[in-house]
């Protein structure tokens, strides 16, 4: 990001958060006169975001990574407050996200991304849509492979968030998949023993106003969603979970990239509550085996199909 970007990011979130990579809103750009910053927004004392979507995509522009977003809203948050037995937030029940099939649920269609993304990765991203747009496609869940992370973020199906005070766990019903959060005070993996995982590395903090603070890192390269770009294994990202009423959980996504975004990558996901009075809505167990037609194989022309495909008499009558 070039000094005037960062000057007007760090001048937007003056009064929200102290420290932004070593701009100043006072400074001057190497072109002469200091750009004509917008006026800070006023946030409550307990407010941790600030209140619009082009204020939070400012907020990640004005740090160098996930990790000094991460601290930076750590240091809001005067440091987070834990949970106590008698002081839990109540995430209970089943959810789903809502949006279209984006990883960015603003994204309008026939835009190929709201990413900043490098020349190369653009580049590959569009071949990989005119592929697409002839049917040659193979999505590496196909074959229950894990859909990793960030990509969890905005898969389908049903999620269950369960809650505890040292640990908060982020169930997803499609291919079993389960994200740890480690809330007791832990810092991440050491160098020395990490390596890339499908979920990555996640450790976090909660506010004294229940929101959930994430910073994840130590990913496997991926895709951010079918149709979306890819992502390498330097990805690091901050998410902002926040209980908006009692059937709405928005998380706020930063993804930090140095090989593949020219800048942070802001997105909102949203996950609404099902309903379920009578409780008979269920999360089954996601087994790709139990039907041997299931079998997905990639074809030499990258596009997919069903492996060895059979039929009973019966089915054939």
């Amino acid at each position: 990001m070039d000094t005037r970007s960062r000057l007007l990011a760090c001048s937007v979130l003056a009064g929200l958060l102290a420290g932004c990579g070593g701009a100043s809103s006072g400074g001057t750009s190497s072109g002469g006169d200091a750009p004509q910053a917008p006026a800070a927004p006023q946030a409550t004392d307990t407010a941790l975001l600030p209140a619009t979507r082009e204020q939070r995509v400012a907020l990640g522009l004005a740090q160098d990574s996930a990790w000094d977003l991460y601290q930076a809203l750590r240091k809001r948050a005067d440091g987070g407050t834990p949970l106590a037995r008698d002081d839990m937030p109540d995430w209970t029940g089943l959810w789903t996200r809502v949006g279209p099939p984006f990883f960015d649920p603003t994204q309008k269609p026939g835009q190929i991304t709201t990413a900043k993304l490098k020349p190369g990765v653009l580049e590959d991203l569009q071949h990989r849509l005119a592929l697409s747009a002839k049917g040659v496609e193979y999505d590496p869940i196909s074959d229950c492979s894990p859909p990793g992370f960030p990509r969890w973020l905005a898969i389908p199906f049903l999620r269950e968030f369960i809650v505890t005070p040292g640990e908060t766990y982020l169930f997803s019903e499609t291919v079993n998949n389960l994200r740890r959060i480690y809330t007791d005070g832990r810092g991440h993996t050491p160098a020395e023993d990490a390596y890339p995982l499908y979920y990555g590395d996640s450790i976090g903090f909660w506010t004294a106003e229940h929101d959930l603070v994430i910073h994840t890192s130590q990913l496997r390269p991926g895709i951010f969603h079918r149709n979306d770009p890819r992502y390498s294994a330097k990805l690091e990202t901050v998410e902002v979970w926040h209980k908006a009423d009692p059937s709405t959980i928005t998380a706020d996504v930063w993804s930090y990239d140095p090989d593949t975004l020219l800048e942070p990558w802001y997105v909102q996901q949203t996950y609404k509550q099902v309903s379920n009075p009578d409780k008979e809505l269920r999360i089954r167990y996601w087994d790709c085996n139990e039907n041997p037609n299931n079998t997905i194989v990639k074809t030499q022309d990258g596009s997919s199909e069903f492996g060895n495909f059979t039929f009973t008499k019966k089915d054939a009558q």
